[in-house]
């Protein structure tokens, strides 16, 4: 017994002592593995990195030297990682520090996935569906020392909108390392993925091109006609009137002021012609004195500027540019008076880059002494730009809220009259893929921390119109931008499209809510939606083209302009349409989203909590565009908004007190 014990004594003391040799071939294999698993993620990441890139890599006879290298031989715009901005938002950050549009979220999860092997995370990688569409993790977990790190990526299960948003997402830490987001909403089902230029996607590109043009050109076609056609009634009943010596246009709710009006207007262009044929030396008091003097006047030529318009009024616009968080620049423009504010430098006006709401703070008015104006973010509606604000003379909101002494900005969303990006051009398909979820998710943002920027204040009054109000929604709701709310003193929806009305019955809505995803596609292409309008804008006599605008649109929505000043109709047909992208239209029209749902806020099976707001007003005999385009909208509208604007203000002690609300 007692030698078997020392025998065992012995064999435990000699068992952890390893050979040199062995040990040596032990690190050297280790050493092989790692190189080996290193030179795996190198070829990984580079095929994945290749997929996202802006273009494929440039051929080339070097051979790399060394596996961590291969994935160096890249072009300068090549993808590096995926930037969660949202759990549910990815953007790709390329290595000359640009950004490209969001990608499926498997692909820009499995991205940073590679990358994290490739400096030295070694590890798996699995990307599965969830299996109740609830619990999705994005884990890094190990046995022990030994094992290699596997990552976890579940992504959602697809849903029918019967659980939405009835969890909260848990984050923990930064996007960059967030899990995915717990359900797949049925309203922004995931965009197409369109690679790097290639022979087959470029042939693909050229086949939608050729089938979208002519057949959205036959849709566009049958509306022209559909328009024209019932608009015959309307114009034999004008034939009959003025054949029996009667004035049609006497029914209309302002025809009197519509008269006014245009007296006025030829009073002051006549007034203008005078002033200006007057020599230098001629004194010009006889002309009455005006708070805004105006800089343009004369016959409206009917021209797609702002800047133009708000000179005829006295006041000007600078236009800036701001860079979204997935690339694109869009404008912002800025309604001043001149007689007291300087405007920012052409270097100034350029984009700041992705960033948003970082801290500046900046004084251009001509007295600093003066308290500033408070200010004001204004956003568009669906196929409109910002124009739209600024059409109606006096009349017009931008002009009207500028005068009552709010520093008033104009948003516009992405592409608009001209498409930009940091790295896209017009023909690449992901220029164009995008709906309302990116122009509320970074249009939006990046608009208001801009204005935020250059008045130095910390919140703005935000006032939207149709489909900006539709982003605002998306851009504050749960998972979304809850940082933009922090940053609003007040939301003003202006006739808010947010549920859908019967005009999502009518035949040629109908037509494109039943046809597929691939159909719609094939009809209207996988880039700007019937592009064929912006190219007649630049083409057609404005009076012409204004007259078609208000007959198409009028077909299409089925409102009048009843209650507009008439004789600038063509005028408010200048700023719209813009460039749409087709993805956005099918977003709004298509099978599968809005027209679907018929509800932004909420889908059927969704139980509907109380609504919440402050106030809310209601003009019956209102239509969809009365709220800013109606004669009688600032007494109706503009100055309610004024009023709240000014009562939700944080800032009242040190900005200057707008007009009429000085009870307040």
């Amino acid at each position: 017994m007692g030698a078997s014990t020392d025998d065992a004594k012995v064999n435990r003391q000699e068992q952890p002592q390893p050979q040199q040799g062995e040990h040596k071939e032990h690190s050297s294999h280790r050493k092989a593995s790692s190189a080996t698993s290193l030179a795996e993620s190198a070829v990984k990441f580079s095929l994945q990195a290749q997929k996202l890139s802006l273009e494929q890599p440039q051929q080339t006879n070097e051979t790399p030297t060394s596996p961590a290298e291969s994935h160096l031989k890249q072009p300068s715009a090549v993808a590096t990682q995926a930037h969660f901005v949202t759990p549910h938002d990815p953007v790709i950050i390329t290595s000359d520090g640009n950004r490209l549009p969001g990608v499926p979220l498997e692909e820009a999860h499995k991205l940073n996935s590679l990358r994290d092997e490739l400096e030295g995370q070694p590890g798996t990688i699995e990307i599965k569906e969830a299996a109740d569409g609830k619990t999705v993790t994005n884990t890094s977990r190990e046995n022990d020392e030994s094992q290699e790190r596997q990552n976890v990526i579940e992504l959602p299960k697809n849903q029918k909108g019967d659980k939405l948003q009835k969890e909260e997402n848990e984050v923990d830490g930064t996007l960059q390392s967030a899990r995915p987001p717990s359900h797949t909403n049925p309203l922004f089902p995931p965009l197409p993925l369109y690679g790097p230029p290639s022979f087959l996607r470029d042939l693909q590109c050229a086949f939608f091109r050729f089938s979208s043009f002519f057949l959205s050109l036959a849709f566009l076609g049958v509306i022209v006609l559909g328009s024209l056609f019932t608009s015959i009634p309307l114009l034999c009943k004008k034939i009959l009137y003025t054949l029996t010596f009667r004035d049609l246009d006497k029914g209309r709710p302002f025809y009197a002021e519509e008269i006014r009006r245009e007296r006025v207007r030829k009073e002051k262009a006549q007034a203008w012609k005078k002033m200006h044929s007057h020599s230098a030396k001629e004194s010009k008091a006889d002309f009455p004195p005006d708070d805004y003097p105006p800089t343009e006047g004369g016959p409206d030529p009917i021209k797609c500027d702002v800047g133009y318009y708000a000179r005829r009024v006295g006041l000007d616009v600078e236009a800036c540019q701001v860079q979204t968080e997935d690339g694109f620049i869009i404008d912002l423009w800025h309604v001043y008076d001149p007689s007291e504010y300087t405007p920012l430098t052409p270097a100034e006006r350029a984009h700041h880059g992705p960033d948003v709401f970082q801290s500046s703070s900046r004084t251009r008015l001509r007295d600093p002494s003066r308290k500033p104006k408070f200010p004001v973010l204004l956003m568009h509606g669906l196929l409109q730009s910002a124009g739209a604000y600024c059409c109606n003379d006096d009349a017009s909101l931008a002009f009207w809220l500028c005068k009552s002494g709010y520093d008033v900005w104009l948003g516009n969303n992405r592409c608009g009259f001209t498409p930009r990006h940091v790295l896209l051009r017009y023909a690449d398909p992901r220029m164009w893929c995008w709906n309302i979820r990116q122009m509320g998710v970074f249009d939006l943002p990046a608009l208001a921390s801009r204005v935020l920027s250059e008045t130095g204040f910390a919140k703005l009054g935000l006032v939207c119109h149709s489909q900006g109000t539709t982003q605002a929604f998306v851009a504050l709701a749960k998972e979304q931008r809850p940082e933009l709310g922090k940053r609003l003193t007040v939301f003003c929806s202006l006739a808010p499209a947010v549920y859908a009305g019967p005009l999502i019955g009518k035949m040629y809505f109908k037509f494109m809510r039943v046809i597929s995803p691939a159909l719609f596609r094939l009809m209207f292409g996988i880039h700007a939606f019937i592009p064929f309008m912006m190219r007649m804008h630049a083409v057609l006599d404005p009076r012409l083209y204004g007259w078609l605008g208000y007959k198409v649109f009028s077909f299409l929505f089925d409102w009048t302009d009843e209650r507009w000043d008439r004789g600038l109709r063509d005028r408010m047909f200048q700023f719209a349409p813009v460039y749409v992208s087709a993805e956005s239209m099918r977003w709004w029209l298509g099978r599968e989203c809005f027209a679907q749902h018929k509800c932004i806020l909420a889908t059927k099976e969704d139980v509907r909590e109380e609504d919440r707001m402050d106030e809310d007003k209601i003009i019956p005999e209102y239509e969809h565009l009365d709220v800013i385009w109606a004669m009688d909208a600032p007494d109706q509208v503009f100055k309610e908004v004024r009023e709240v604007l000014w009562k939700t203000c944080e800032y009242r002690d040190i900005c200057r007190v707008p007009t009429g609300c000085e009870e307040l």
